[in-house]
């Protein structure tokens, strides 16, 4: 590949918040190009995280993060519903295991009031246990957040690149930029599938987003990745877990918790852990045996089922407390940087901010008439019909009664319509994703290779 043509904007990075604000970009009469390092969409930071449709409760007032959670919890959670990203309004509670802890929950009401949200209440421990039954004894109360819910971060993200691809944005996988050419009409991107041109340059590249901020010349901040790890637990526990259930922050973050997800599992997780390395994904025995101590005090009973699955994601960290977003008129150029785990809830807020920027600094960021209705995603939430389940759906079509993944009940169907979708799987993880084949108890010992003979097949078609 080598783009002869030069598009009006080209954002670098197709996580969430990439694909985001290449979605609200191509809704307008630019031309847009969305370039991404790896093979697929939402493969880096965007895949791995605690999966919450955040209130933003407990953001620190005043800053660009509060403010574009809140605008991000509305917009997600009324494009979810238009898509059919899969959403649960499961709720949370903060449970206070100190005296210290108990007295600070006032004051998080306060907080949560300053960040606009209202709905928060102090309950009793009577009142905690009868919310969850399961915990561990020891807890004095707790902070209900009755709006926090779960949601599917992997089709959050390929709901908004495929979008994006629909509104006719252009979308280049497996595009590692590493060089920059600033000129006086346009930026050339030197990557690793040809150059790239543009006349803006938006950088939402994640965890090599200050490599790429330094090839325009600044300085300004380092991202350290900040390793995750997360312990699953089999589907037999969710009855145990029926609401996110949080540690109250103190000055050593945010603490563990204990969460249904949205594919019917629990989980628990994550760690902290300040790295060096880049793409270090895997986890750790300290990890394993840090959430085990934690979870167990949290929760002893659920320590007593399987844990079926442990993984790790990279959190774009920085050393300033608040995202950085800004624009350089000169060059041409935005920096959406600094974005961390709460990108998942503002990605589309981000986007909306980011064309706002544009639009004052003199782009035409009009939303044309015309645009294509957004993506009816497949579903793959458990609280939702599923394909194996639709008798309509399996009389007209009997591949999507054929199981593949019985651990997951991933359908044949399903499969195969991933290859005929706008953005196709380029190996297992991104038909994981898409699926959630291999994704359960097993672990893709008893699928896997029939799995990766129906992924060899759809690519080669």
């Amino acid at each position: 590949m080598s783009g002869e043509a030069v598009s009006d904007v080209v954002v670098v990075g197709a996580g969430i918040v990439g694909s985001a604000i290449a979605r609200a970009l191509a809704g307008t009469q630019l031309s847009v190009t969305l370039v991404e390092a790896r093979d697929d969409v939402g493969d880096g930071t965007s895949k791995a995280n605690t999966a919450l449709l955040h209130t933003g409760f407990d953001a620190t007032p005043g800053t660009l993060e509060s403010r574009l959670v809140a605008r991000g919890y509305q917009l997600l959670g009324d494009y979810a519903e238009q898509t059919g990203i899969p959403v649960e309004r499961t709720g949370a509670m903060l449970v206070a295991w100190t005296e210290e802890e108990s007295a600070a929950l006032a004051g998080l009401v306060v907080k949560a009031e300053r960040n606009g949200y209202r709905e928060c209440g102090v309950v009793g421990a009577d009142e905690v246990y009868r919310r969850v039954p399961d915990l561990g004894p020891g807890a004095l109360a707790g902070l209900t957040v009755p709006g926090e819910a779960i949601i599917c971060t992997w089709t959050t993200n390929l709901a908004l690149a495929t979008d994006a691809v629909a509104r006719g944005a252009r979308l280049l996988r497996g595009a590692r930029v590493t060089g920059v050419e600033v000129g006086p009409e346009h930026t050339t991107l030197h990557t690793t599938a040809g150059e790239v041109r543009g006349r803006w340059i938006v950088n939402a590249a994640g965890l090599g987003a200050d490599t790429l901020d330094a090839e325009f010349g600044y300085e300004r901040f380092t991202v350290v990745p900040r390793r995750g790890e997360l312990l699953v637990f089999d589907k037999l526990t969710r009855p145990m877990v029926p609401l996110i259930v949080l540690a109250v922050p103190s000055s050593r973050g945010k603490g563990v918790l204990v969460s249904p997800t949205i594919y019917g599992n629990v989980m628990v997780g994550p760690t902290s852990e300040n790295l060096q390395d880049r793409t270090a994904t895997g986890t750790s025995e300290k990890g394993f045996d840090f959430l085990v101590s934690k979870g167990r005090a949290l929760m002893p009973s659920l320590f007593d089922e399987e844990v079926t699955a442990s993984y790790a994601g990279l959190r774009a960290a920085t050393e300033h407390d608040d995202y950085l977003i800004d624009l350089d008129a000169a060059q041409r150029y935005v920096l959406v940087g600094g974005i961390r785990s709460t990108g998942l809830t503002s990605g589309m807020a981000v986007a909306e901010h980011v064309a706002g920027l544009l639009d004052r600094a003199g782009v035409d960021v009009t939303e044309r008439d015309g645009l294509p209705p957004p993506p009816r995603m497949p579903n793959i939430g458990e609280a939702g019909l599923r394909p194996y389940q639709d008798r309509e759906r399996v009389a007209a079509d009997p591949e999507y009664g054929r199981i593949v993944c019985f651990c997951e009940r991933v359908s044949a169907g399903e499969i195969r319509d991933t290859f005929d979708s706008p953005i196709p799987p380029a190996d297992l993880d991104g038909l994981r994703r898409r699926t959630r084949v291999m994704n359960g108890r097993c672990q893709g010992f008893y699928c896997g290779a029939h799995t990766a003979s129906l992924l060899q097949a759809g690519v080669a078609r």
